[in-house]
C-alpha cells in the first residue's frame, strides 16, 4: 500500500521508498562508524538486512504515509542518506530523524529535509505531535532539531532493546498547532 500523500521534498532534495535493491546502500550507511556513532553503533550485514525488511519495507504497509526513506540529491540523483517519520520502537510516539553519509555533512541537508518531513507529518498526515531523540552528546543533531522547530524537553530512557543500552536520550517534541502557527500560519488556520 502506498501513502495517500506524495512524499515531501525540498529544492535540493527528494525522498523515495527503499527497496530490496537498496540493501548494499543501506548496509554502507549502517556500517560507517561516523554515521552510527550516535545511532546505536554500527550494524553488521545481517542486522542491516533485518532493519531493511522489518523496520523499513514491512513498515510501509503497516503504517501508510510513515516510513524510512532514501534521501536523494536532486542535482546528481545521489543518495545522501535517509530521513524518517516513524514510531519510536516500543512507543506510540512518531519521530522525525535522519542519517547522512559523511560526505554530505555540513551542507544543510539534514535540516532542509527534516523540516520538510515535519511539515508533511503535521500538514499532510495531520499528526498532532512529532518527537525526536538523539544521543545526549550529539550536539550537531540537537542543533538541527532546534533549527527545525522542535523543543528540547529533557531526557528520556527508553526500554526497547534498540535504545536501552544508550541510556537516557535527549528528547525533543512539538505539537502541530504550535509548529504550524509559527512556520506555516495558512495551514494552521485551515486545521480543524
Amino acid at each position: 500500500m502506498t501513502s495517500p500523500h506524495p512524499l515531501p521534498g525540498s529544492a535540493r532534495l527528494a525522498l523515495r521508498r527503499f527497496t530490496v535493491a537498496d540493501r548494499a546502500l543501506l548496509y554502507r550507511l549502517h556500517r560507517d562508524p561516523r554515521v552510527m556513532r550516535f545511532a546505536g553503533g554500527v550494524l553488521d550485514r545481517a542486522a542491516s538486512e533485518a532493519m531493511l525488511h522489518e523496520r523499513i519495507l514491512d513498515y510501509y504497509a503497516q503504517h501508510p504515509g510513515l516510513g524510512v526513506w532514501a534521501t536523494l540529491e536532486r542535482a546528481s540523483g545521489a543518495c545522501v542518506g535517509l530521513h524518517l517519520l516513524n514510531h519510536i520502537r516500543g512507543e506510540a510516539h512518531i519521530q522525525v530523524g535522519y542519517l547522512l553519509f559523511p560526505e554530505y555533512w555540513g551542507r544543510g541537508y539534514a535540516t532542509e529535509m527534516a523540516s520538510a518531513v515535519l511539515r508533511y507529518g503535521f500538514a499532510a498526515l495531520g499528526l498532532a505531535q512529532i518527537v525526536a531523540i538523539t544521543d545526549r552528546a550529539n550536539a550537531d543533531s540537537q542543533h538541527v532539531l532546534l533549527k527545525i522547530g522542535l523543543q528540547h524537553r529533557g531526557e528520556r530512557s527508553l526500554t526497547h532493546p534498540a535504545y536501552a543500552k544508550q541510556g537516557p536520550l535527549a528528547w525533543f517534541e512539538r505539537d502541530a498547532a504550535d509548529w504550524l502557527a509559527e512556520r506555516d500560519p495558512h495551514t494552521a488556520a485551515a486545521r480543524p
